[in-house]
């Protein structure tokens, strides 16, 4: 899955790291397929919520896009456009998350339109809880009531599911996601360190000046954070414009020069601050802050600095912000 500027880590960067383990892509953006078959990329590409507009399709055709089909009319579309027999198609199932698919009717109709016409087809479906209590039994059970006596092949398993229901995946397309970026699908329960999954984004910046604080000092804007106690605090080249976390509460981890502190005080658009306090004397002005990921040997994980903001590390990923210089590291 690359969908969303491959989660924010960079299309063209992160398929060219994964183009040698897997059998192909999935994303949603039409412009960033035909970038990457620009980009000279052959895999398949399977495009996730299919076409919008009939003027869509003969882009599809000439790039060898794969479309998710979920309606009858945009199979109807498909058909008059004499989509290729050779190119394949996937359509979608809705087994309980009633978001996008067709049900066992649509299903049946939309087979008896492509009959004859259309060879190559892929049933898909999408957990909508397996990463939480309910699992996917309950939908695998829809899933087989619906394609009963259809020998075709499935595409079902997120990042959850191969990770939590492995034996769902038989000989399937999977569909992998936020594992493949070092982020656990379900940090609550199995962290990604637990799961061998490592960072693949560190998010870091620089103290470019400390404060000293005495008790009854406040930090930010709201003065939501004041202190009890003297205090020293960096302040951090880093903020909501950045794609950090606005909501992210006083106490939010942070590593700076690789130990590990917290936040203070409201995040602002271009800066946040960090206690400096229980730190060596030697730690301030030009010290690396690690906003998430790698600092030398310590990881600070994405899923806790989410965890902490109310969020998943998903939104911290794909809200990297345009202005962050982005380097890579081999």
């Amino acid at each position: 899955m690359v969908k969303a500027n491959a989660y924010g880590h960079g299309l063209e960067r992160a398929v060219a790291a994964l183009a040698d383990l897997t059998d192909g892509f999935a994303l949603i953006e039409l412009e960033r397929a035909v970038r990457l078959r620009a980009a000279g990329f052959e895999l398949p590409i399977l495009m996730l919520e299919g076409f919008y507009t009939a003027e869509e399709l003969p882009l599809f055709i000439e790039h060898r896009l794969i479309p998710v089909l979920h309606r009858l009319d945009q199979i109807h579309t498909l058909l008059a456009a004499n989509w290729p027999a050779a190119l394949p198609v996937y359509l979608k199932l809705d087994t309980g998350m009633h978001r996008l698919g067709f049900d066992a009717a649509g299903l049946a109709a939309a087979r008896t339109a492509l009959s004859g016409k259309v060879p190559d087809i892929t049933l898909m479906t999408h957990f909508a809880d397996a990463d939480g209590s309910r699992g996917v039994d309950w939908q695998l059970e829809r899933f087989a009531t619906m394609t009963a006596g259809m020998d075709l092949p499935c595409s079902l398993s997120n990042s959850a599911a191969l990770l939590r229901f492995p034996d769902v995946v038989a000989n399937d397309w999977a569909r992998p996601g936020i594992m493949l970026y070092g982020g656990s699908p379900f940090p609550q329960l199995i962290s990604a360190a637990e799961l061998d999954l490592q960072p693949v984004m560190t998010l870091q910046s620089e103290i470019i000046a400390v404060q000293t604080l005495v008790a009854g000092d406040s930090v930010g804007y709201g003065c939501s954070f004041t202190s009890d106690h003297p205090m020293r605090i960096g302040v951090v080249a880093c903020g909501y414009a950045d794609g950090y976390p606005r909501h992210a509460p006083t106490g939010t981890p942070v590593l700076v020069d690789g130990l590990r502190t917290r936040t203070l005080g409201r995040v602002s658009m271009d800066k946040l601050c960090v206690d400096l306090t229980d730190l060596p004397a030697k730690v301030g002005a030009g010290g690396t802050a690690t906003l998430w990921g790698q600092a030398g040997e310590t990881v600070l994980p994405a899923d806790e600095v989410a965890t902490s903001a109310g969020t998943i590390s998903y939104e911290l990923f794909c809200a990297l912000a345009a202005r962050v210089p982005v380097s890579e590291i081999n």
